[in-house]
């Protein structure tokens, strides 16, 4: 029997897509094997990574001076990769929100100046500090921000306002959640994990004039962004398996719509479980109503013994992975795209039954 799968990643998949890749297991479109065994250089994987790549620009409407990275080592090997492809200057600013934002700027330090602009670590990553006019040098390579923060549930619904610096955006919790204008970007990227595919993957959307050999010395050459996008992705084998398993979820998310579609089927899920919170006198969310994602949504009954019993008890009803980041303790909502909205009206009736016996 399937669960509703909370998680933050790893996190759920489209079932059809999971059908259909349980169908081709054993042999992918007649080759009489599986994609887990054919060659990233065979005839077959390349139709796979060329069609994944146009369907996820069609998807986001990427303009052609931007390439498509299908990259190991996940976001965080990313955190190292932008300051190394970008610090020209060495020096860079860091909008810190988050647990990823923070590690990607302590990252950051070990290549040049990395200088926080802007933080909500006062008040434990609970908002959005304002950046429509932050003290940004002029000299900075580049601004960071970390869009959408899975631990804290916390969103950049207004992009800061980076003073014609280069925008350096990780999207990994809420990649194809919404439309997007890629323009405003100089980089982003997402580990799939999250909302896209299965793990060990990341895709990075970059700016061509951002793409040089003009890297900070002893950059390896599986850093260069340059090595990738001369080599399309394939400078050494990929993740095969996870490129194919994300142009399957391209391919759902045209079906559904596109990424309007998307957007409208997520802010209904949301809505749902923030209109309980609201209402609530047990449970209550932790993130400032303006900045509360619509991808992760963290709560708290103010008591660890029965935020202990809540997940367990939830648990043994079916909802799995309700358990919050070991950092803030409490629960967390994972409601990516594949959450259908039963999962979120299911969750939200648990909720209620749990309020009404332990209130």
């Amino acid at each position: 029997m399937r669960v509703y799968n909370f998680s933050a990643g790893p996190a759920v998949l489209p079932e059809e897509v999971l059908k259909e890749a349980a169908d081709e297991m054993l042999d992918y479109n007649g080759t009489g094997m599986s994609v887990m065994e054919m060659s990233h250089r065979s005839k077959a994987y390349d139709d796979i990574i060329k069609t994944a790549e146009k369907d996820l620009r069609e998807i986001m409407n990427i303009p052609d001076n931007y390439k498509v990275l299908f990259l190991q080592g996940g976001a965080s090997q990313q955190f190292a990769a932008v300051p190394m492809n970008l610090m020209k200057n060495k020096k860079a600013a860091y909008i810190v929100t988050g647990q990823w934002a923070k590690k990607a700027f302590q990252e950051a330090k070990i290549y040049g100046e990395a200088i926080k602009v802007a933080s909500s670590e006062d008040k434990t990553f609970s908002y959005i500090p304002d950046c429509s006019d932050l003290d940004i040098p002029d000299d900075v390579d580049y601004v960071y921000i970390c869009e959408n923060n899975t631990i804290y549930g916390t969103k950049f619904h207004t992009l800061p306002n980076t003073k014609g610096h280069t925008l350096v955006a990780d999207v990994s919790s809420c990649f194809l959640s919404e439309p997007v204008d890629v323009t405003k970007y100089g980089v982003i990227y997402g580990g799939v994990q999250k909302n896209v595919g299965p793990a060990g993957l990341v895709i990075s959307i970059i700016r061509e004039d951002l793409i040089t050999d003009d890297v900070l010395p002893g950059t390896p050459t599986m850093l260069k962004w340059k090595t990738q996008a001369d080599n399309d992705s394939l400078y050494n084998t990929p993740n095969c398996y996870a490129i194919y398993i994300c142009g399957k979820v391209f391919k759902w998310i045209k079906k559904m719509g596109g990424l309007e579609a998307m957007k409208v089927h997520n802010e209904k899920k949301a809505k749902i479980l923030y209109d309980f919170l609201d209402r609530s006198k047990l449970f209550k969310g932790t993130v400032r109503p303006e900045d509360r994602s619509i991808m992760n949504v963290p709560f708290i009954t103010g008591n660890e013994e029965l935020d202990a019993k809540f997940v367990k008890e939830s648990k043994a009803a079916g909802f799995e992975n309700l358990k919050g980041h070991r950092t803030v303790g409490g629960m967390r909502a994972s409601i990516y795209n594949a959450m259908p909205i039963e999962g979120v009206e299911k969750l939200v009736e648990f909720m209620k039954k749990f309020e009404a016996e332990n209130g």
